[in-house]
C-alpha cells in the first residue's frame, strides 16, 4: 500500500522557511521525501534538513512580485515542477493601532496578505499546467479568530488571508486546492521576545488546554496532511492547530473568585 504522506518526487516552496515555523514546515516536507525550496531576504546560517536531504535556498523578498516570479522560475529550472506552495512568511511587531503610521499598517498588510496572494497567483499558473495540479497552504493565525490587540493590522491581514484562500479554492478548482492552517501560539527561537523568560513561556502554556505551546513541526505536520492525498477532498477551509485554543478568561476569573 502506498504511503499517502510520501512526497518523494514532489517539489515544495516554503516562504520564510529558514527559521521558526517555516523551518519546521520545511523539515517536515524534507523528511517526507520532498525537494524543498525555501526563500527569504537573507540566507540562514544553516539550511533545514530532513530525510537525508537539505533544503535549497533562493533569495526572495515576497513583497516584490518580480522576485516572486524569479523564485518560482528558479524552482522550475532546478526541479522541473511545483507541487506545493506554503505561504508562511509574515509577522508583525507590536504597535498601538491609535498611533501606528499608515505606512506601517500598509506594510504589514502587504506582507501578510498581498504577498501570499501574489505568490499564489504565480504558483497557480504552474500548477494549472500540471496533470496532478497542486496544493497551496496559507499559514494564518489564531489572530483571525479573536481580537489581536497590539497587532491589529496583522490580525486583519490574517483574517483576510483565510477568506482569500476560500475564494481562490473556488476559482482555481479542481486542479489546485487552497487551504489555511490557523496556527496557535507556537514556541520558536524568537518566543522570548514575545512571552519573556521560561516562566513567561510556562505561564502562556498554562492557558492552552493541551498544556503546551505549539512546536514548528506541529504546524508542519498539518501542512503535510493538507498537501497530501489524504486531504484530496479538502479545499477552501481553515484547519486550526492551536492545542484546543485558549481557555476563556471568565473561567480564570471565576476560579480566582471562588
Amino acid at each position: 500500500m502506498n504511503n499517502p504522506l510520501d512526497f518523494a518526487g514532489k517539489t515544495v516552496i516554503v516562504t520564510g522557511g529558514g527559521k521558526g515555523i517555516g523551518r519546521g514546515i520545511a523539515e517536515c516536507f524534507l523528511t517526507a521525501g520532498a525537494e524543498v525550496v525555501i526563500c527569504g531576504r537573507s540566507q540562514p546560517e544553516t539550511l533545514p534538513q530532513g530525510g537525508g536531504r537539505e533544503a535549497v535556498f533562493t533569495p526572495c523578498d515576497v513583497r516584490d512580485y518580480e522576485q516572486v516570479e524569479a523564485c518560482v522560475n528558479f524552482t522550475l529550472k532546478r526541479f522541473g515542477r511545483l507541487d506545493v506552495l506554503v505561504n508562511n512568511a509574515g509577522g508583525a511587531p507590536h504597535a498601538d493601532a491609535a498611533t501606528a503610521s499608515p505606512r506601517f499598517s500598509e506594510a504589514i498588510i502587504r506582507l501578510n496578505l498581498i504577498a501570499p496572494l501574489n505568490f499564489s497567483q504565480v504558483a497557480n499558473r504552474v500548477m494549472q499546467q500540471q496533470e496532478e495540479g497542486g496544493s497551496i497552504v496559507n499559514i494564518a493565525s489564531v489572530s483571525t479568530l479573536r481580537p489581536s490587540p497590539g497587532t491589529a493590522a496583522y490580525g486583519a491581514a490574517k483574517a483576510g488571508l483565510v477568506n482569500l484562500g476560500s475564494s481562490l479554492a473556488v476559482e482555481w478548482a479542481p486542479r489546485v486546492r487552497v487551504n489555511a492552517v490557523v496556527a496557535g501560539l507556537t514556541e520558536t527561537e524568537q518566543s522570548q521576545l514575545h512571552y519573556g523568560d521560561a516562566a513567561g513561556l510556562a505561564a502562556v502554556a498554562a492557558t492552552i488546554p493541551l498544556a503546551r505551546m505549539g512546536r514548528p513541526h506541529d504546524i508542519g505536520n498539518a501542512c503535510l496532511f493538507l498537501a497530501s492525498p489524504l486531504a484530496s477532498y479538502i479545499s477552501g477551509t481553515s484547519f486550526a492547530v492551536h492545542g484546543g485554543g485558549e481557555k476563556p478568561a471568565f473561567l480564570t476569573a471565576s476560579n480566582a473568585a471562588n
